[in-house]
């Protein structure tokens, strides 16, 4: 958990999705407000030739004239597109906890593999001890003249070869760990604390339908779909034109009377078939286009995570084989064959051979406990994101 909430921290694409949220929140705002009044100031009719040119005063068709202007979009456009960019922010907060649960997921498969890579090294190193030892006995046999020079060679040889696989376990060591540090930018040294026990456990798994319902890539193409929709909606509502109206008060000469003039302007929608129908739709074609999207993603989301679950359960099972059977035989393997050598019954070549079996087997066992927490890490980030605030405050609460 520490790991992953370094890694959430540390994410600009987080940050780059709130911001986006909060932009929609706030457009969502100015969207559901009528547009700012038009103030109109004018000078007209004034002569230009005769005795009364260039006067303001004299002439009695000369206005000086100070008018306001107001587009009135009905109240269901604005509420459409208000609605719009509310879903958008809705969707944009999904949105945000699929990034966030990709991410989780990243970085506990890291913290796994940097676990593993750790494992492998202790391993080595511990095989590389008893190899030296042997090494060590089996030289002191032959100078002692017990024992066979190919027994000397192939100890050393074996030494050697967990020496060569030693220099490649420190160098997969060092890539974990700069792995893990990329994600979550805490130093590559930092000791790891111990993996959560619930990926042991077959019942903490989830059920197929639960990690469905919680999968966020799918509830973020549904917002996709839903805004889409809202998309549609506000197209329908542009169908009816905004009405506007202006009022204008007209001043002439002292002579003469001041005007007062009322006007309502109301566009034509002459070509309504083939322009405002055209943009709905589109847009209603863009939101089926949309929801078979979504329809497609269910069900490959579905398989996706059936796999994930059957590959997990299946790696665990075989990780309890490995831990019930092989392993306590392959330690008893080594015992015998190791007093059988003593003894004179056996050669080096046998206890050799026995370690390498164990030592293959408890490599094994390592990369069956990636097969578990690869799945598990993948599920696990489809609903652990849900702690994660997906509703920042907007500008005028923070």
């Amino acid at each position: 958990p520490a790991a992953v909430a370094a890694a959430w921290q540390r994410s600009q694409a987080l940050k780059a999705t709130e911001a986006n949220a909060l932009a929609a929140r706030e457009t969502a705002v100015v969207a559901g407000q009528r547009p700012d009044p038009v103030l109109r100031l004018s000078l007209d009719n004034l002569p230009v030739n005769g005795p009364d040119r260039w006067s303001t005063t004299r002439d009695f068709m000369t206005m000086r004239s100070i008018g306001l202007m107001q587009a009135l979009p009905s109240q269901r456009k604005r509420e459409a597109r208000a609605r719009r960019f509310e879903l958008e922010a809705q969707a944009t907060g999904v949105l945000r906890q699929w990034q966030a649960s990709e991410l989780q997921r990243d970085t506990t498969v890291a913290w796994f593999e940097r676990r593993a890579a750790e494992q492998r090294l202790v391993l080595l190193d511990e095989q590389l001890a008893e190899a030296r030892l042997q090494v060590q006995a089996a030289e002191a046999a032959v100078r002692g003249g017990k024992g066979s020079p190919i027994d000397w060679v192939a100890a050393r040889d074996a030494l050697w070869k967990l020496e060569q696989d030693r220099l490649k376990g420190h160098a997969e060591l060092v890539t974990a760990r700069n792995a893990l540090s990329r994600w979550t930018g805490l130093a590559p040294e930092q000791p790891l604390a111990e993996p959560p026990t619930a990926l042991w456990r077959r019942e903490t798994w989830p059920a197929l339908e639960t990690a469905l319902g919680q999968h966020p890539e799918l509830r973020a193409l549904q917002g996709r779909v839903e805004v889409a929709r809202a998309v549609a909606a506000v197209a329908r509502e542009e169908r009816d034109p905004d009405w506007g109206v202006e009022l204008m008060l007209s001043q002439r000469g002292s002579a003469y009377s001041d005007m007062l003039s009322v006007a309502v302007s109301i566009p034509l929608t002459s070509n309504r078939g083939r322009r405002q129908d055209r943009e709905l739709a589109a847009s209603l074609a863009q939101a089926d286009a949309m929801e078979a999207e979504w329809q497609e993603a269910q069900r490959s989301r579905r398989q996706q995570i059936a796999t994930w679950q059957q590959d997990g359960l299946a790696a665990l099972a075989q990780r309890e084989l490995i831990d019930r059977e092989r392993l306590p035989l392959a330690r008893q393997r080594v015992d015998l064959a190791l007093a059988a050598y003593r003894s004179g019954a056996a050669p080096l070549s046998a206890v050799l051979e026995a370690r390498q079996t164990r030592l293959v087997l408890a490599l094994e066992r390592i990369e069956m406990e990636l097969s578990v927490a690869r799945p598990w890490a993948a599920l696990e980030a489809l609903s652990a994101t849900k702690a994660l605030s997906m509703n920042p405050p907007t500008r005028g609460e923070r």
